[in-house]
């Protein structure tokens, strides 16, 4: 019987450097030759996912489940409103705090973000194992895919989710609590080691948009199969009948998995297909 798959992509589908092991394409495709579906389920927005060298799909969830697409149709997008948006803004500049707004248009982000995003987006690829070089020219690619918007033009009617750079854990705290109709999460680092703190619309997680996707398909629950590497990922483990943890995950998402494959660059992907008979 043909399963639906649904793969992280950063530590999953990609390592931290935002590369495609060879492995991984010949085990995605040869999945989708073999009559099995296979999404990508990314707190990425599409804007971001389209600057990446991807290999074929059947569609994608991005924004962290905010946006639902098959082959190209959109199922559902529901993202922050105006009005979230400008309060988002406001209070991250306030606090001199850089910041990216994820659309699926573009990704856009203040004088500030230019300012640190560089030395904190070296932080996050050498804490996943990058060396020098590597996590220079990982930060630089990532801040160069910005568009850089001033004032009132961050006041946008198309974003996803907004991630921004915590000068502390107090940051994110904070967030909570001026935030408090909003989704507050972190990444780049356990607890109070997160380099970002990012704000969504609530009811929105992967979750949420897998069930959304399955029933446009007409598709059961039994049929799924998920891969991650991150705590954000255990949403899609409470929906998916199997559930594969990479070798590189944290301790959270491969105490939640029924299988624990290798590392993202030792043919993790591919080993876990063919252990699955995907291949």
């Amino acid at each position: 019987m043909s399963k639906i798959v649904f793969l992280d992509v950063d530590g999953t589908l990609i390592d931290y450097e935002a590369k495609m092991p060879d492995s991984a394409k010949i085990a995605v495709d040869a999945a989708r030759k073999n009559g099995h579906k296979v999404y990508i389920c990314t707190g990425c927005s599409k804007a971001e996912i389209l600057q990446r060298n991807l290999c074929e799909l059947d569609g994608m969830i991005g924004g962290n489940g905010a946006y639902v697409e098959d082959h190209g149709h959109v199922i559902m997008h529901q993202g922050l409103s105006k009005e979230d948006v400008k309060h988002i803004v406001d209070w991250c500049n306030k606090r001199h705090l850089g910041f990216y707004l994820e659309a699926n248009s573009g990704m856009y982000c203040n004088d500030y973000m230019l300012e640190q995003g560089p030395d904190t987006m070296m932080k996050y690829a050498l804490g996943k194992g990058a060396n020098t070089n590597h996590a220079k020219d990982t930060a630089n690619a990532f801040i160069s895919g910005f568009t850089h918007l001033q004032n009132e033009d961050l006041y946008r009617d198309d974003v996803n989710k907004i991630s921004f750079i915590l000068s502390s854990y107090q940051d994110h705290l904070d967030s909570k609590a001026e935030f408090s109709e909003l989704v507050a999460n972190t990444w780049g680092g356990k607890g109070e080691l997160a380099l970002f703190g990012d704000l969504g619309p609530t009811g929105i997680t992967k979750r949420h948009a897998i069930e959304t996707l399955l029933d446009y398909l007409h598709e059961d629950a039994s049929n799924t199969i998920s891969f991650g590497d991150a705590k954000i990922d255990l949403s899609m483990f409470e929906c998916c009948a199997y559930n594969v943890a990479m070798g590189n995950g944290g301790k959270e998402i491969k105490e939640a998995a029924d299988y624990i494959t290798d590392d993202v660059n030792e043919n993790g992907l591919y080993n876990a297909f063919k252990h699955l008979e995907l291949i």
